[in-house]
């Protein structure tokens, strides 16, 4: 049972006892039974009243209740369908006055949701509208008498960040071109004449309108400042690579060239006017020492000629060159050249460059061959001869390559600009394969000249004997003093020296007297030999460290004079294959000079 019940019970209890202590005292006091009812009648009427007026209290609660959540119930559909939210529906049976409570708190909260929503809204329209203003952009198009959905709230948000981060690009790319702006206008002297460069250099950064339009005017403007700039820069530079050209040409001493030093950096217009005012006096010295300043050119000219390999042929071809009429006309002459053998060096740079390599190459590799021919290397002070033996072996390995790449970039080069790569007034590899071969000629040449040498002392030897080498202590001697006999071991000779025709001359050991003596005569030859003994013969001796004696034909008519060396046809397929060739005769040719020492050394010992 409700404690509702309960206390409606307990009021029913009390009232009876109420009455009921009334009748006593009625009794008590004697009042009589009609006076009894009309006082019973008054409780009662008291009591109803009592209980009506509560009743119709309660019942217009009820009613209210009834009304309130009529009106809460409208006005709760209303705001949901503003804020688009679904409508608010009740779990569960409830009471009237739950269902007027909990509707009451949900209008509560929707008001307050939809007044969150107007005031974001409100405050992201001025936002918008700021920034639109700055950026020159049309605002957010949205309707501000209704309330926007949370989705709406949320694209109207990521615009305005958006146009924040714009606006802060473009404040950061304004400040820059403004800082930009305001260099070149300092470096360049010039002051803002219009309206926009003074909004520009001389308005407040905040105030200065961002648009697309206005940065794209900027970024002009800035470009339009930096070519004045670089145009001061080049014309400025210029000048200063005049000025320095006029000094060395006009040889200006030091003194001079540190006086306008100051303006030789710098783009300014005073500065472009310093160095205008010096090239106008160089040039002005210039015409007063035209003979000297064409001479200058001309010794860069040799330059430049030697630098880009030029033939002789090449450098007579400009005729100005040599001619003695120092006027401005053959100045400008000279001027144009050095302008066209300047741009055509930096064009060729890198193969003037490799060229030059090689040349530096070859020149390091003829100084090896002169020196590997040299009697006096093996003195080996300080190691030099092994020295020099590991860089002739690098070079011989370099050299190769060195010329392979340079054929390779060179045929490239002549395939791009369709015509030959000169150097000397011909092709570079014919220069090449024409050093090779003019190398191998002489090495040969040098051959036949020992050999045609050591030949005709072998001839005279054989005909006339060797000259003892006396002790200077000795020479005091009489004339007549007899000389000891020397044998010789014709064994070794017949081997080393001579070829098949001339071994029966040696055939036996003869002794002569060193004195030399006329041949006889007679068609009988005349067999000689040499006096053996511990000094080696000085025809041997000088030759012990080169080539090895290689006698062709006969003793009396074999071997080439030097005046008429043999012809042969030579065939270089290319510069590789050419210094193999000279490999393996230098090969040769070392392996005869050690048989050529070994030889020697018997004939000593023996």
């Amino acid at each position: 049972m409700r404690r509702s019940e309960v206390l409606a019970e307990e009021s029913i209890v009390c009232l009876q006892k109420a009455l009921n202590h009334l009748r006593e005292i009625w009794e008590l006091i004697g009042i009589p039974e009609d006076q009894r009812l009309q006082r019973t009648e008054v409780v009662k009427k008291h009591i109803k009243d009592l209980l009506d007026m509560m009743i119709a209290e309660e019942e217009s609660l009820k009613e209210r209740l009834i009304k309130s959540i009529a009106i809460c119930q409208k006005e709760l559909n209303t705001l949901c369908s503003e804020l688009h939210v679904e409508p608010f529906q009740e779990e569960g049976e409830t009471t009237i006055l739950q269902l007027e409570k909990d509707l009451r708190t949900q209008v509560e909260l929707m008001r307050k949701q939809k007044k969150e929503r107007k005031q974001e809204l409100k405050l992201l329209q001025e936002q918008d509208q700021e920034l639109c203003e700055i950026l020159c952009t049309p605002h957010y198009d949205i309707d501000s008498t209704s309330v926007p959905s949370l989705e709406e709230l949320s694209q109207f948000r990521q615009h305005v960040a958006t146009l924040r981060e714009t606006k802060a690009s473009r404040h950061e790319e304004f400040v820059n071109i403004k800082r930009q702006i305001i260099l070149c206008m300092e470096e360049l002297e010039h002051t803002p004449d219009t309206s926009f460069e003074r909004d520009v250099v001389c308005e407040d950064e905040d105030a200065f309108c961002l648009s697309l339009e206005n940065i794209a005017t900027l970024q002009k403007l800035l470009q339009q400042l930096e070519m004045r700039k670089s145009q001061n820069e080049a014309v400025c530079e210029g000048l200063r690579a005049q000025i320095r050209e006029l000094w060395d040409r006009l040889q200006i001493p030091a003194e001079e060239r540190e006086a306008v030093a100051t303006v030789m950096t710098g783009s300014k217009a005073k500065v472009r006017k310093a160095l205008q005012l010096e090239v106008d006096r160089l040039e002005e010295l210039k015409m007063q020492n035209m003979k000297k300043v064409i001479e200058a050119i001309r010794v860069e000219l040799a330059q430049y000629w030697d630098q880009c390999f030029y033939s002789q042929e090449q450098r007579q071809a400009f005729a100005p060159y040599y001619s003695e009429d120092y006027t401005e006309n053959l100045l400008q002459l000279h001027d144009a050249e050095i302008v066209q053998l300047r741009n055509y060096y930096e064009v060729h740079k890198e193969l003037f460059e490799g060229v030059q390599k090689w040349e530096e190459s070859w020149k390091l590799f003829l100084e090896f061959e002169r020196k590997a021919s040299d009697p006096s290397r093996f003195t080996n002070r300080g190691g030099n001869l092994l020295k020099e033996e590991k860089q002739r072996a690098k070079l011989q390995k370099t050299l190769p390559k060195l010329e392979e790449e340079l054929k390779a970039r060179i045929e490239m080069w002549e395939q791009e600009h369709s015509k030959a790569f000169v150097v000397n007034g011909q092709k570079f590899m014919e220069y090449v394969t024409e050093q090779w071969e003019m190398h191998r000629l002489e090495k040969e040449r040098a051959k036949q000249e020992r050999q045609l040498k050591n030949k005709k002392q072998t001839e005279t030897e054989m005909l006339y004997g060797s000259t003892p080498r006396t002790p200077n202590k000795r020479r005091g001697l009489a004339p007549g003093t007899p000389g000891k006999v020397r044998k010789l071991n014709t064994t070794t000779v017949s081997n080393a020296t001579v070829n098949s025709s001339i071994r029966p001359v040696f055939s036996g050991t003869v002794c002569r007297s060193p004195v030399s003596r006329l041949p006889p005569s007679g068609s009988k030859p005349v067999t000689t030999s040499t006096c053996s003994g511990k000094k080696t013969p000085r025809g041997l001796k000088h030759g012990a460290n080169k080539e090895n004696l290689e006698l062709n034909g006969s003793i009396l008519s074999g071997g080439y004079p030097a005046s008429a060396p043999p012809r042969r046809n030579f065939s270089i397929n290319s510069v590789a294959s050419t210094y193999s060739e000279f490999a393996r005769e230098l090969s040769k040719a070392s392996k005869s000079d050690a048989t050529s020492r070994i030889l020697n050394s018997t004939n000593i010992q023996s």
